[in-house]
């Protein structure tokens, strides 16, 4: 997201010098050699094409590649972590960084361009044919590539983790899958293979509630596991009834089922379905009134799935919303360190930002989760449903509400748009901003 560059010149220590460190290309000609890892993953094999490609564009020159485990060329472009990146930059601490943690740094005739695995290398790369080279890939078919036959650079010492974990900006043309390695995005939704990064895997993504208890199959024998709505136990837009004892076990174990045919899958979304309805019987609204609303027996729920999971799938995290119903956050349960929630900002007046007094119950809100939660995602909502091509007055307040997010602690950012078409009033413009 482009409000991360912004982030970026804040974040990163970046020095440059007046007199050139090193000499890329000059007259079309290559003044360096790549140096490719020996254990160099397929996604930083991919990075380092796409250098060689995109420099060629650039200065007009071919790049050779040396893969070395020893000494590296006197002038070398070092792409990737390895054993010569560390004897070249010993004071680079590789094994700690971040998995999209990016170092882009200069000594003497050498370049490094590397970062944590799976995608902090092809980041780095990204990052430095951007703002080392003036690169911008703006939609999947429409970039800039400044001509520069010679080109040089100074003095350069970047370090950067991007602010927010998860990145999917919810744009029909973000889901290109190059687009989407070249912009920082890691969503699933660009289908990004291991070998260009790969991305963050949900397992179910949303509205999970009837997938993993289809009601018909199991009202007839367990009603009780559904709302009681109006005295009477329900399936039609109803929820289900997350204090049942039984009906936990029954996910818990759905859940189980769900990550052992998806393996790759990082987070698993338990999360009501998309309507109202939530359990009025008196088990859950009594722990209702005791947290001030039904967020707290959502997340009794999830906190009890997370736990049980947790000995298996200790590296995957549960996903719920805190939607309609559930956005104000409980009085005392707090998620558990694998729970993540994610925030909507459905009701909010997208044509200000989110620090606007008509947002105040939304921004007290995040202030709320922000409090307590170790994970908090946001769902945010940044275009007009109802009408795709009409013009949607929120240009001005996504790079605010960006900001916004990260200062209250967001780690997550799912931004919603036109998502089924190209087509939508400028979605190519928002998708490259978000």
């Amino acid at each position: 997201m482009k409000v991360r560059t912004v982030l970026l010149v804040a974040a990163a220590v970046v020095h440059l010098a007046g007199r050139a460190a090193v000499e890329l290309a000059r007259d079309g000609q290559a003044k360096v050699v790549i140096v490719k890892q020996p254990a160099a993953t397929p996604a930083e094999a991919y990075a380092i094409q796409e250098l060689i490609a995109t420099l060629k564009q650039i200065t007009g020159a071919d790049f050779t590649v040396q893969e070395t485990a020893t000494e590296a060329p006197r002038r070398a472009i070092i792409v990737g972590p390895g054993p010569v990146a560390t004897a070249c930059f010993p004071e680079v601490p590789f094994a700690h960084l971040g998995q999209e943690e990016i170092v882009i740094k200069t000594k003497g005739n050498r370049l490094l361009l590397a970062g944590g695995r799976p995608r902090g290398t092809l980041y780095a790369v990204a990052q430095f044919l951007q703002e080392q080279c003036g690169v911008r890939w703006w939609t999947p078919w429409a970039s800039h590539v400044p001509r520069q036959p010679r080109l040089r650079l100074g003095k350069l010492d970047v370090r950067y983790q991007p602010p927010f974990e998860s990145r999917d900006p919810f744009w029909f043309p973000a889901f290109n899958k190059e687009w989407a390695v070249r912009n920082y995005s890691n969503s699933q939704s660009a289908r990004i293979p291991e070998e260009m990064g790969g991305c963050i895997v949900y397992k179910g993504f949303v509205h999970t509630f009837f997938p993993l208890v289809p009601p018909e199959e199991h009202f007839a024998t367990h009603p009780e596991w559904f709302s009681l709505l109006q005295g009477k136990r329900t399936a039609e837009r109803a929820q289900l009834c997350t204090t049942n004892p039984q009906l936990r076990d029954f996910v818990v174990e759905r859940v189980k089922q769900w990550l052992r045919e998806t393996p790759t899958a990082r987070i698993i979304s338990v999360s009501q379905n998309d309507w109202h309805g939530a359990c009025q019987c008196p088990v859950c609204a009594a722990l209702d009134q005791a947290e001030g609303g039904q967020a707290g027996t959502m997340l009794d729920f999830v906190n009890y799935i997370a736990a049980k999971i947790e000995p298996e799938f200790p590296q995957v995290a549960v996903d719920t919303l805190a939607y309609q119903y559930t956005r104000k956050p409980p009085k005392t349960i707090k998620p558990r360190p694998n729970v993540i929630v994610r925030l909507c900002s459905i009701e909010c007046n997208f044509r200000e930002p989110l620090d606007h007094p008509s947002n105040a119950s939304f921004a007290a809100d995040i202030r709320g989760w922000a409090a307590i939660c170790n994970r908090l995602y946001i769902w945010d909502y940044t275009t007009d449903f109802a009408h795709y091509v009409q013009p949607h007055p929120n240009w001005f307040t996504l790079g605010p509400n960006v900001r916004f997010f990260q200062q209250h602690n967001v780690r997550g950012l799912f931004e919603q748009g036109a998502y089924q078409s190209y087509g939508s009033e400028m979605s190519e413009l928002r998708a490259w901003v978000l």
